[in-house]
């Protein structure tokens, strides 16, 4: 095993085992990936992000097939769909967390901006995020409709699911999921009341200073 392979998987371990604990995932729903230069690291299906062993994590070649390791979360499709459309993915994270899934239940969401700019933190770390159709968890339709945006989104948001993140690294992506989660928290609580959000000249100078996803 080479050295990359070896730290992502304990990456991907330590990580997990974060998001659990601080209760971004909940039971065994959300999943993580880890682009390799040989193929793909994978959360294994029915597992709790807190349980990961690195020595039984997923790993699937470039196309897709199962290579070693545990069998690969259902939810294989989303992640595959991002690192064929976005070549400098690095690292996909799919969580349930509840304040962004929650948004993705609401009726009056923008569905080409599901995630307004609130805050300059969500712009610089997450992107404008595209509401995703609802599809069964695990149909290989949901990454026919992310393939479909053509890797112009770093972030989506399943329909009456939860978010997609993608990132450069595994920290990045988890550091954008969780950005995405604490700003669908402040939407939900600012529920009703007048916001103000930032200007497209703000959006378009943190664009400009920063860079996009």
């Amino acid at each position: 095993m080479s050295s990359e392979e070896w730290t992502a998987r304990y990456e991907m371990a330590k990580l997990g085992a974060s998001l659990f604990e601080r209760g971004f995932s909940v039971g065994t729903a959300g999943n993580i990936s880890v682009r390799l230069s040989d193929g793909i690291l994978m959360s294994p299906t029915n597992a709790r992000l807190c349980d990961l062993d690195p020595d039984r994590i997923s790993k699937l070649g470039m196309d897709g097939e199962h290579v070693s390791g545990d069998r690969p979360t259902k939810e294989v499709f989303l992640h595959q769909a991002f690192y064929d459309t976005r070549p400098e993915a690095g690292a996909v994270v799919h969580l349930h967390s509840t304040w962004a899934t929650a948004l993705s239940c609401l009726e009056e969401i923008d569905p080409n901006d599901c995630i307004p700019p609130l805050t300059p933190y969500v712009v610089m770390r997450v992107g404008t995020v595209k509401l995703v159709p609802y599809i069964r968890p695990g149909d290989p339709q949901s990454g026919e409709l992310i393939r479909e945006l053509g890797g112009r989104y770093a972030a989506v948001l399943l329909a009456n699911h939860g978010p997609v993140v993608s990132g450069r690294s595994l920290f990045s992506a988890v550091c954008a999921a969780e950005e995405l989660e604490e700003t669908a928290r402040l939407l939900m609580a600012l529920d009703g009341r007048k916001v103000r959000y930032l200007t497209g000249h703000q959006v378009a100078d943190l664009k400009q200073t920063f860079g996009t996803i």
